[in-house]
């Protein structure tokens, strides 16, 4: 198994973030964890967070950064490059409500675009799936006609292992279809099973969604929920990924975020990262 650098989706942490950004980015280092990956800049220039993450020695690897903004705002992308992002990730894709009822030809075209629009910054564009995606259109995966559709050099995957597994597929066998593809693969564990609610903690709510079941579902820490990260890690080594990311999209056990985020580092160093 490859010994990954492994980085933290600051959505994990976003409270702490708001409140405090610098010292939260020094406890994140603290921690272990040798990158970051954004969601939102909470009003801080390029130049101040390269600056602060070269200041606690962490890899701005990646950022996720919202569908919509990035077509309305063609410097956007150029803001996360100057930071130093090698991927951008469009983390969120409403495939039952598209936005203006967007065509799933249209949704293709403007991928391919932000595709271009990120490489010509030096930026690899990825997508982060949830369960949905494994809903089929025409006969097939809507994750994988996205993935069919768009040609490799300019979208990669970013599989979400929860949410592969959520959708019904094994996740190291799922990421291992796409060797060569996956070059940032997201480490989610949860407990509990598939719930009607459970997108309400991640802030969904489509005007039913309005509380997580009790027990139902909910997230976890790396290494105490229902996922086999040594098979995960596996299949990630076998795809050819450069990094894993922790993401915890609202705290469990009676953790806090941050606490939550330190248990999940810890039980990847028992794997050797």
């Amino acid at each position: 198994m490859k010994k990954f650098p492994v980085a933290l989706q600051l959505y994990s942490v976003r409270d702490a973030m708001a409140e405090d950004f610098e010292g939260t980015l020094a406890k994140v280092a603290e921690m272990g964890y040798q990158g970051v990956e954004f969601a939102g800049l909470f009003d801080k220039s390029a130049e101040e967070i390269r600056g602060l993450c070269d200041k606690y020695g962490l890899t701005p690897i990646s950022a996720h950064v919202p569908y919509s903004g990035m077509l309305a705002d063609e410097n956007l992308i150029a803001t996360y490059a100057a930071i130093g992002c090698k991927f951008i990730a469009i983390p969120w894709y409403d495939w039952k409500f598209a936005p203006d009822g967007e065509s799933f030809e249209q949704f293709i075209a403007n991928v391919v675009k932000l595709g271009e629009e990120c490489k010509k910054n030096g930026i690899t564009l990825l997508y982060h799936n949830h369960d949905f995606e494994f809903e089929k259109m025409d006969g097939e995966y809507r994750l994988d006609r996205l993935y069919s559709a768009v040609p490799a050099d300019l979208l990669q995957t970013q599989l979400d292992m929860c949410w592969v597994n959520v959708g019904g597929e094994n996740p190291a066998e799922y990421l291992r279809k796409y060797t060569g593809r996956a070059p940032v693969v997201h480490l989610k564990d949860f407990a509990g099973q598939k719930s009607d609610k459970m997108y309400a903690l991640i802030g969904v709510d489509d005007g039913d969604q309005k509380a997580a079941e009790p027990q139902a579902f909910e997230f976890r820490p790396v290494g105490y929920g229902l996922q086999k990260f040594p098979e995960i890690l596996e299949a990630a080594t076998d795809a050819g990924a450069q990094w894993v990311v922790v993401e915890q999209d609202m705290p469990s056990m009676g953790k806090t975020p941050l606490e939550c985020a330190a248990t999940s580092r810890e039980y990847l160093k028992t794997l050797g990262l």
